[in-house]
């Protein structure tokens, strides 16, 4: 067990399995079955292409996710890293997978400029080719969710259709403005959404914690609560072939968080 700065006090509890398909299926319902250390949340910060998963192991996966926030668990998981292509050269635009699951809080990711605790700027992390960017888009896989019902999603750039969109959330990607790490002894700052996973993890443990209670099926209130100045719009940027937007968007979804707001939005009851 390790303990972190984003939620003091709160114990983490690492799970590790194969790297292949079932090996992350089996991770994922043994920490939402773990009687011993009960997570509240589970943060994954790896994952791939849709096209790059089979799709039983996507049903698997998604079905797994749902299982655990029916017991209370909620699983937030990383946009990916390399824009609206996510990666791959064919042309067209992929979104990555978990976090594309209905049933996961996608991450995705913004760069920072903030002195003194107030923030100057913040728009979609994107870096280029060499450098990195939030992933984001339109699933090719998953329909539309209800509690997206609210937004605008666009059309695919791939073929025009209207389905699940990512990320839902985002927070500081950018390795430059990103979070401090201590690593062998050496102090570094990292960056990616791999990062902002477990930032959204922890804030969401506290908030659990506040609360005394599971938030379990989070989208439903945060989408709810976008409306309520719990978010930091961005407005600027792009991921490739997705624009940052007034509201939500397929580069940062609904922003990134004002923690003390949304907290106090939960507590009211979403």
């Amino acid at each position: 067990m390790f303990r972190r700065s984003v939620a003091p006090g709160v114990e983490i509890v690492v799970y590790f399995a194969p790297n292949t398909e079932q090996g992350f299926v089996d991770a994922l319902t043994t920490a939402a079955n773990d009687k011993v250390n009960a997570p509240s949340v589970i943060s994954i910060s790896w994952g791939g292409p849709e096209n790059s998963w089979t799709s039983q192991a996507m049903t698997q996966i998604e079905n797994a996710c749902a299982a655990a926030v029916a017991m209370g668990v909620t699983v937030t998981a990383a946009a990916g890293d390399n824009g609206s292509t996510d990666g791959v050269s064919d042309g067209k635009q992929h979104t990555d997978f978990p976090a594309s699951a209905p049933h996961a809080l996608a991450c995705g990711g913004t760069s920072l400029q903030a002195s003194g605790g107030t923030i100057g700027s913040e728009v979609v992390w994107n870096d280029g080719s060499t450098g990195g960017a939030t992933g984001g888009g339109i699933s090719d896989v998953w329909p539309v969710p209800s509690y997206q019902s609210s937004v605008t999603l666009p059309p695919s750039v791939n073929d025009g259709g209207i389905r699940r969109g990512m990320p839902d959330v985002a927070g500081d990607a950018d390795p430059q403005t990103g979070w401090t790490v201590r690593v062998d002894g050496q102090t570094t700052p990292i960056g990616g959404t791999s990062a902002v996973a477990p930032l959204w993890a922890g804030l969401l443990a506290v908030c659990n914690r506040a609360l005394g209670r599971k938030l379990g099926f989070v989208q439903p209130l945060l989408y709810a609560a976008s409306a309520q100045a719990t978010f930091h719009d961005i407005t600027q940027g792009d991921n490739g072939a997705y624009s940052a937007a007034r509201g939500w968007d397929a580069c940062t979804g609904l922003g990134s968080p004002n923690a003390s707001a949304l907290l106090a939005v939960l507590k009211a009851g979403g």
